[in-house]
């Protein structure tokens, strides 16, 4: 019964002093940990403490060296406001990125302003063509609404009723018609912002030309 005694209380000794050991290891690790309130007081700790990762805090070692710096913890409004700028940042880079590629593109695809100009003048004919073929149907779609209007008038004019089928023909040329000149204004609309980008395009061609010492 005795020697069970002596075994249980070496167990003990061995797990106490196991204990201590870690204890010692954890809270003498060379370290502290500073930090400063709102007011401006300093503050230390062997552990980290709540306080002083919501205020920021350094890390100091046994000779009272600041060895790495921790920034306070942000708030959520904070993080929102922190990810908002570092997702804006990114968006930049990537229109950046985006900008220097078609640069590229552009150098390579035309190697002289000659060229450029060529493939250029093409589009605008794109344009002056669609509304060419516009304008012409317009005028034939004009035609054809006074012409009957001209027999909606000359039945009127003979003191005679005119018909439902006339009327409903009218109505709907003019519809036609007011469609063809709201098409002809929108691709002359286009084709004028089609001439001002080409414009700021060659003046860009010309400055990556420059500067690539072309």
């Amino acid at each position: 019964m005795r020697a069970v005694r002596y075994i249980l209380a070496g167990a003990m000794l061995c797990l106490g002093t196991a204990g201590f050991a870690a204890t010692n290891t954890s809270n003498n690790n060379g370290f502290r940990y500073k930090w400063k309130d709102t007011s401006g007081h300093s503050y230390f700790s062997d552990s980290l403490t709540p306080e002083a990762m919501m205020a920021g805090y350094d890390v100091v070692n046994s000779q009272g060296v600041t060895v790495r710096h921790v920034d306070r913890q942000m708030t959520a409004d904070e993080r929102a406001a922190a990810k908002k700028i570092a997702d804006q940042k990114a968006a930049a880079m990537q229109v950046e990125q985006q900008r220097q590629r078609d640069d590229a593109q552009m150098l390579n695809a035309y190697p002289n302003e000659a060229s450029f100009m060529t493939a250029k003048n093409a589009e605008l004919e794109n344009f002056e063509q669609a509304t060419r073929t516009t304008r012409l149907n317009l005028q034939g779609q004009e035609k054809a609404l006074a012409d009957l209007l001209t027999r909606a008038g000359d039945l009127e004019r003979a003191k005679q009723p005119v018909p439902g089928y006339l009327t409903q023909r009218i109505s709907e040329q003019r519809n036609t018609v007011a469609s063809l000149r709201a098409t002809l204004q929108r691709q002359q609309v286009a084709k004028d912002a089609a001439k001002v980008k080409i414009d700021a395009q060659l003046q860009h061609y010309r400055q990556l030309k420059a500067a690539n010492g072309g």
